[in-house]
């Protein structure tokens, strides 16, 4: 999809009328508070000074989209992409890119790449109205962050703990207990500045020492009983280098981060509600002592996609990559984004999709049939017809000669690339040729057939579709009985779309492909990777829960049409579904087609 495409499918988004949640309710109400309405923008992130000496902000909104460069994205980040983009650009704001790089041990360039790229082919920019890239990472904040360290050092509001990470684990308490103060938490602030540069200057050991905000030990909200908000890691980073040894913890670089880049709406999951009262506490205190401009960020939460048949734990995606249970990050059945991707899903679909589902904070899975059901909406009047063959058996048509006058003669055949094409629309036409041996389905054929069976059988007539009508006569057979070929005679005068077709009735059409110019191709039949819908709930062995059927690869025919397929085409292939050139292994001399879905929910109830 090219960026004007992306642009012109969210310009008709943005028109359309969009369903309301709890995110839009408080944006609306705030606007028309003008709660942002006079805050400033200082151009780029910076701290209360820089924002302050620059003009009123002419986004009305800022939101931003930040993901750890520590993994690849999956669906659960498409719709945080989708809702973070989408309310900055439905309502006249901006929406950032920020990439959270404050874990050197995990990070990698290869991440940032691969997010950039999947945020984009989702259709969706950082730009502002002045074509300016709102493209930012918090590892450029670390000198911001450490300043607001020594702050609240100064102002009494921050120690350095030197117990081991056992025993504060052990004097934090629980649910039923209040914590332990820390025998250096009353140490003086010249002390805890001295060690908090020892720490920073890299004379303390990894995990000697954490810088911890002082609040109360005895809150109800254990993440106010004195969390960590620097530790000591001696390691290298994709953007900084080795220039720090500390490093913020996500809690504390978070909302700072926010308040640096002047987001007005910071949108989490609601894993982050009980973090929120230390997000405000860290935030109101650096407002007080000037570092951050007023009015200062708010967060709020909303519920997780949680989608059947999928895990989304990083830590899990990345255990069935490092243990070849699938390809790779890509692997057309992995929830990433490069693997939906790969498979076959369109970026319309997905924005779909999560606009679909909506914004709440209740807890509840949404069955993976939304999505299909999002992406046959999206591809039913896009994506070219094609017949295919998967499991083929020859049929061989005994009477062509005598009809034809050869043996050797084709029949030009066409039917309509886009059945259902717009008024006024020009069909495309596919063309291929009828001859006396065609691919068709093995369960096409039938010698005794079940009640009802309408295909091939001893004496039954058929439609070999857009060609002729033909009687079957029999089969031939190898040793072991299996069927080797089909045997038929073609009906003459009832070529479809002549006069004759409707001469003699039938009540089945066939799809098939000829031998003359059919294609050779692989076709990958992807299905869902896990066969529990919740493989991921109640500590379940997710390994266990794997589709042993998730793949299975076949030789099959496609008609000529399927000759100038490009990667990432989209085709329906007539009665199995949707399917897509490979994006890495399909070429024009080896076609190679991913089953994207069926034309129906095979997985329904």
């Amino acid at each position: 999809m090219s960026s004007a495409d992306a642009s012109k499918s969210n310009d008709s988004a943005s028109e359309a009328v969009k369903p309301t949640n709890f995110l839009r309710q408080i944006i609306e109400s705030d606007l028309d508070k003008g709660t942002y309405a006079t805050r400033h923008w200082g151009g780029a992130p910076g701290d209360a000074q820089h924002h302050q000496s620059g003009q009123v902000d002419e986004a009305k909104i800022r939101t931003r989209f930040p993901p750890e460069p520590n993994g690849y994205l999956h669906v659960g980040h498409a719709k945080s992409i989708c809702l973070n983009f989408g309310l900055a650009r439905d309502f006249g704001g901006v929406c950032h890119l920020r990439f959270d790089d404050t874990n050197p041990e995990k990070e990698d360039q290869e991440y940032v790449d691969g997010i950039i790229d999947a945020v984009r082919w989702l259709g969706f920019d950082w730009k502002d109205a002045d074509g300016h890239e709102n493209l930012y990472f918090a590892s450029n904040y670390f000198d911001f962050m450490y300043r607001c360290a020594v702050y609240l050092i100064e102002q009494g509001l921050a120690y350095v703990d030197e117990q081991s990470a056992d025993e504060m684990k052990a004097n934090r308490g629980d649910f039923t207990r209040p914590g332990v103060n820390s025998p250096f938490r009353d140490r003086s602030v010249a002390e805890n500045l001295q060690r908090f540069a020892d720490m920073k200057d890299g004379k303390l050991a990894d995990g000697a020492a954490v810088l911890r905000a002082k609040i109360d030990m005895a809150a109800p909200n254990i993440n106010l009983r004195d969390p960590a908000i620097y530790r000591v890691r001696h390691a290298e980073h994709h953007n900084t280098g080795n220039q720090w040894c500390i490093y913020p913890m996500y809690t504390f670089a978070h909302p700072i981060e926010d308040a640096y880049e002047h987001i007005t709406h910071s949108i989490c999951t609601l894993e982050f509600e009980d973090q929120r009262p230390f997000y405000d506490w860290l935030l109101n205190h650096l407002r007080e002592g000037g570092l951050i401009d007023a009015p200062q960020p708010r967060q709020y939460e909303f519920s997780r996609l949680n989608l059947t048949y999928v895990i989304t734990s990083k830590r899990k995606l990345k255990h069935l990559v490092d243990n070849q249970f699938v390809t790779g990050w890509d692997d057309p059945r992995m929830p990433t984004v490069v693997g939906l991707r790969r498979r076959g899903y369109t970026p319309e679909s997905i924005r779909n999709f999560c606009e679909r589902i909506g914004v709440t904070k209740d807890y509840a899975w949404i069955d993976y049939g939304t999505l299909d059901g999002c992406l046959r909406e999206d591809l039913e009047n896009k994506a070219h017809r094609a017949m295919v063959v998967l499991d083929p058996v020859k049929l061989e048509l005994s009477n062509w000669a005598e009809v034809f006058g050869s043996a050797g003669h084709l029949e030009d055949c066409h039917l309509p690339a886009l059945p259902h094409a717009a008024e006024g629309e020009t069909v495309p036409e596919r063309r291929f040729t009828l001859g006396r041996e065609v691919w068709i389905e093995r369960e096409d054929f039938a010698e005794v057939p079940p009640k009802g069976y309408k295909r091939l059988f001893p004496g039954n007539k058929v439609r070999l579709k857009g060609g002729y009508v033909i009687e079957c006569t029999g089969a031939e057979k190898d040793a072991d009985g299996n069927v080797t070929k089909v045997l038929a005679t073609v009906v003459p005068d009832t070529k479809s779309g002549t006069p004759g077709a409707d001469s003699v009735k039938v009540k089945a059409a066939i799809t098939w492909v000829g031998v003359a110019d059919g294609l050779q191709a692989e076709v990958r039949m992807y299905d869902r990777l896990f066969t529990d819908p919740q493989p991921d709930a109640g500590g379940k062995d997710f390994l266990s829960l794997l589709n042993p059927d998730s793949l299975k690869v076949v030789t099959a025919y496609v008609e000529p049409s399927l000759k100038a397929a490009q990667a990432d085409d989209k085709f329906q292939f007539e009665r199995f579904g949707y399917f897509v050139a490979d994006r890495k292994d399909h070429r024009s001399d080896k076609p190679v087609f991913n089953k994207i879905t069926g034309l129906k929910d095979s997985w329904g109830k």
